[in-house]
This record gives structure tokens, C-alpha cells and sequence, in this order.
């Protein structure tokens, strides 16, 4: 767990233990995952705000996605690539099966839960870097050969893991397997957050950064954002966030954790006498 240093204006760490009574948390993704998170929440004692900032869509090219899935389920591929809970999404809507000669690498361990949880195994997770880049370069130290590979991936990705496993001579199959979409949040929840009312943001992917950005240009100081890995937090504070807490693994957890060791912002001025 990392954090930065307070300031005046901004969250003030707080002592170990700390619960979430009274933190008002928005969660920027709805479904069982933003069911599953504010449940969560609720168990330290916050109030979620469920309020989606982005949403997935269909790919606009099903029919490259169709043979490569018909590619799959027939053998040709060695291993095949998932890079988020979303693509886990695609594979089970369509019924996708993967045989056990095809090995399946998952970016990090909320990915490989998803996978786990409809019925595919695991065979790889990087160890420490939970990338594109990490899981690049653990593959190639295992694959020291040339192997078919499918890479499924959200149309606004950049092809780092493609690239990086082209370089290191295997063929690569980068396909689309979803796009994503922003969702403009309710009038009401835009007020939240410009007036303070919201007092943490859970900032889940660069996408959710994005969307936070657009929406909310003006985030007041003592709104603590939080992100979900070093990844995501380097991706957001390219999109002009001031991350103020990052979560050491990629899982909802540890996100949740990283945020209780923060006192609510002004809490002894508003429950001063």
C-alpha cells in the first residue's frame, strides 16, 4: 500500500484500523461488480454510490471476433490473452470454449477470479507487474519458442502486450473484443462530487480516469481518489488526477483497504458541537 503525503487541503492519513463510517464512496462501475464492491463497502461501514462512468459495448467488427473465437475453440492457439473482468464477460456470453491445450494468462487476480468463477482455468498471472507489459514479459521467459497467441482486447487498449510478444518472435493474433463506452452520471450525483459530498472516487481503470476527468473537472482538494493498482494510478495521473492513495494489487480489497487507512475528510468539523 502506498500513499501520498498529506497537505492542508488534501485527505489526511489516519490510524490503522480506521473504519469507513460515515465515507461516502462512489463506485464507477455498475453490475454484479459494482454490487459486489459497495457490499463490500457496507461492511466498513461507508455509504456507496453507485454510479457508472462506463459501460461495454459489442465490438463493431463481430465478425473478426467470431472466426477467432472459432480459431480458439478448434485448438490453434497456444495461449490466449485477458486483460480484464470484461473480456471474461465476452467469452461466457458466447459460450467459448477453450481447450485445455490452450493455455490462458490473466493480467492480474481480479481477472483470473472472473475466469475461475465461470468455469476456465488459470495457467499464468504476473508475479509482480500487473500489465500488459508484466504479463509480456513473463510469457516470453517461458515461451522461449515461437507459439500462436490471441491477444483479446478493449478497442481504446494500447497494443503494448501484441507488440511486446511480436518482438520476441511469436504470432500474434490482436483482436477486439468489446469497446468502451462513457456514461454520462445523473445531475444529482454531478453535484455530489463538485460540492464534496462524495468523499472518496474508486478510480478502477484509465478508462474510469478519463471519464473522471471529463465529468468532474473540478474535484474538490479533500476528495480522496484511489486507484487500484500502481498501473491504473499512473494512467489516471496522466489523465490530470491527483491520485492520493494506491491500492499494492489489483483487487477490489486491497482498494477498499488503502482507503479505510484515511480519516474522513473534515469529519471533527462536521460532527463538532
Amino acid at each position: 500500500m502506498t500513499a501520498s503525503e498529506s497537505t492542508e487541503t488534501g485527505p489526511v492519513p489516519a490510524g490503522p484500523g480506521k473504519p469507513l463510517a460515515g465515507w461516502r464512496v462512489l463506485v464507477p462501475r455498475g453490475g454484479p461488480w459494482g454490487d459486489g464492491v459497495a457490499a463490500s463497502l457496507r461492511t466498513q461501514g461507508a455509504v456507496p454510490v453507485v454510479a457508472p462512468l462506463i459501460n461495454f459495448a459489442p465490438t463493431t467488427d463481430q465478425e473478426t471476433l467470431d472466426a477467432a473465437f472459432a480459431r480458439l475453440t478448434a485448438g490453434e492457439y497456444d495461449w490466449v490473452t485477458i486483460t480484464s473482468a470484461t473480456t471474461v464477460d465476452v467469452l461466457f456470453a458466447q459460450r467459448v470454449e477453450i481447450p485445455r491445450g490452450t493455455k490462458i494468462a490473466a493480467v492480474g487476480e481480479t481477472t483470473a477470479a472472473a475466469l475461475l468463477a465461470v468455469g476456465y482455468e488459470v495457467a499464468l498471472v504476473p508475479e509482480t507487474d500487473n500489465s500488459a507489459a508484466g504479463m509480456a514479459e513473463q510469457m516470453i521467459a517461458l515461451e522461449p519458442e515461437p507459439r500462436r497467441i490471441l491477444t483479446l482486447r478493449s478497442e481504446i487498449a494500447k497494443p503494448v502486450l501484441t507488440d511486446l510478444l511480436a518482438q520476441a518472435g511469436h504470432k500474434v493474433d490482436s483482436v477486439v473484443a468489446y469497446r468502451t463506452v462513457g456514461v454520462p452520471v445523473t445531475e444529482r450525483i454531478h453535484r455530489d462530487v463538485l460540492n464534496g459530498r462524495i468523499n472518496a472516487i474508486l478510480i478502477t481503470s484509465g478508462s474510469v480516469a478519463r471519464q473522471v476527468r471529463e465529468q468532474f473537472p473540478e474535484i474538490p482538494d479533500t476528495t480522496l481518489l484511489a486507484a487500484i493498482g500502481p498501473r491504473t494510478a499512473e494512467d489516471a495521473r496522466k489523465a490530470g488526477l491527483p491520485i492520493w492513495a494506491v491500492a499494492d494489487k489489483q483487487t477490489v480489497d486491497a482498494l477498499i483497504e488503502v482507503v479505510s487507512h484515511f480519516t474522513l475528510p473534515h469529519a471533527a468539523d462536521e460532527f463538532a458541537p
